[in-house]
């Protein structure tokens, strides 16, 4: 029952949000605001100062309906431990379902299940072995400490969450660098908290450094010490999608007659020369017949800067972009607004609805090699791999089919 109620909310917030409102609210200015105030909240709420609490007489209007015995009364019954557990889960179950907002159908539904498993096992395990709970810890210092530790996570992505609008409306003030300052201040008073330095008010004085507690220190103010080294230039990859990507500077034109629009606002990866818009890249294209590769991407798109991070960096795939290929990145995203005359207000919903009833498809990211003159695919289509020999076969096979086309092969 503790599984299924859980996993009825991931089904509910998959059936609200479809693809195209998931895609909307991930940049939305102020969905993105709102669900920062909320993790404010949540963080506030694990430092001790408040709790979050599902009002007493609900709580005990499902509690008597768990008298009633039965299957009915065991349902009645999970409900009230979920809800009686509410000041602790919620947090972290609007943790992730905030976060699910951006992915899609499945990713809410399976993340529930997970979570509920994980939640329920506990009390099943201690049902059929009740001796079992005389060995359990006491409840005290060491479990605040661990509601203090997702309160400063909750702080973390509380600042995630701000930074995706700040890149979506381009206004420049959560830029990569403030950004890792903010983290590093963070994780570092997380530290210090740790080290029992910084106390909040149902604390307990710590008198020792247990294993766990000394593993967290040093996994603490190691993270520090890497996003430190971002500062200064250092590859920070394993947080690619979570922070803002490095400035790669202004896209120069690959057509020196056409101009690259937007190229104050957006960028392709690794100074890589390409478009932000389809007709001129496609332009472009057939002025020098070349094939083109549509980057559809997404300010809010981990998984797009995963494989510009780690696949699209390495050597052989760069000269392949640079060389064989008009790049044309197209962000599903952005906010950017369009003259009264463009069917769509905004870039983003431009791009997208491109992606979607050309190409048929509204995952990013999504990679298309097209032949602009023919209007064709060269290849299918290629989504998030990050296994680089795979994507260079994927290149190369649409540089080989576009060629035989134009030997009449």
């Amino acid at each position: 029952s503790i599984i299924l109620i859980f996993t009825i909310v991931g089904v509910f917030f998959s059936a609200l949000f479809g693809a195209t409102l998931a895609n909307e609210l991930a940049t939305s200015a102020t969905a993105n605001i709102f669900f920062a105030a909320i993790f404010l909240i949540f963080a506030i709420s694990f430092f001790g100062y408040f709790e979050i609490r599902v009002p007493n007489k609900l709580l005990n209007k499902i509690n008597k309906k768990a008298d009633d015995g039965g299957l009915l009364g065991i349902f009645f019954m999970a409900l009230t431990l979920v809800l009686v557990s509410f000041s602790c889960t919620a947090p972290i179950v609007g943790t992730v379902m905030i976060d699910a907002v951006s992915g899609n159908f499945i990713k809410p539904i399976v993340v529930m299940l997970g979570f509920s498993i994980a939640f329920a096992v506990p009390f099943s395990l201690f049902a059929i072995f009740p001796s079992w709970l005389e060995s359990l810890p006491q409840s005290g210092g060491w479990l605040n400490s661990v509601k203090v530790v997702l309160g400063f996570l909750e702080l973390a992505l509380c600042i995630k969450f701000l930074s995706m609008p700040d890149q979506a409306y381009h206004w420049g003030i959560l830029s990569r660098d403030i950004f890792l300052i903010i983290w590093i201040l963070i994780f570092l008073a997380m530290g210090l908290y740790l080290l029992g330095y910084i106390k909040f008010e149902n604390d307990s004085k710590v008198k020792s450094y247990g294993f766990g507690r000394l593993s967290m220190i040093s996994i603490t103010f190691g993270f520090c010490i890497y996003m430190f080294s971002g500062l200064f230039g250092g590859n920070l990859s394993a947080l690619a999608g979570i922070i803002p990507p490095p400035n790669y500077g202004t896209t120069e034109p690959v057509c020196e007659n056409i101009e690259v629009k937007y190229a104050e606002k957006l960028h392709i990866p690794h100074g890589l020369k390409g478009y932000f818009d389809f007709d001129d890249g496609k332009e472009c294209g057939i002025e020098l017949d070349k094939p083109l590769f549509l980057d559809f991407t997404g300010h809010a798109c981990f998984n797009c800067r995963r494989m510009e991070e780690n696949v699209w960096a390495d050597s052989e795939v760069k000269k392949r972009l640079s060389e064989d290929y008009i790049i044309v990145t197209l962000y599903v995203d952005d906010k950017t607004s369009l003259p009264k005359k463009e069917e769509y207000s905004t870039l983003g919903r431009k791009n997208f609805a491109l992606q979607m009833d050309v190409f048929g498809s509204n995952a990013q990211p999504y990679y298309v090699l097209f032949d602009p003159k023919y209007n064709k695919l060269l290849a299918r289509p290629k989504a998030y791999d990050t296994n680089v020999q795979n994507f260079i076969d994927f290149l190369d096979e649409g540089k080989e089919r576009f060629y035989k086309k134009r030997e009449g092969k």
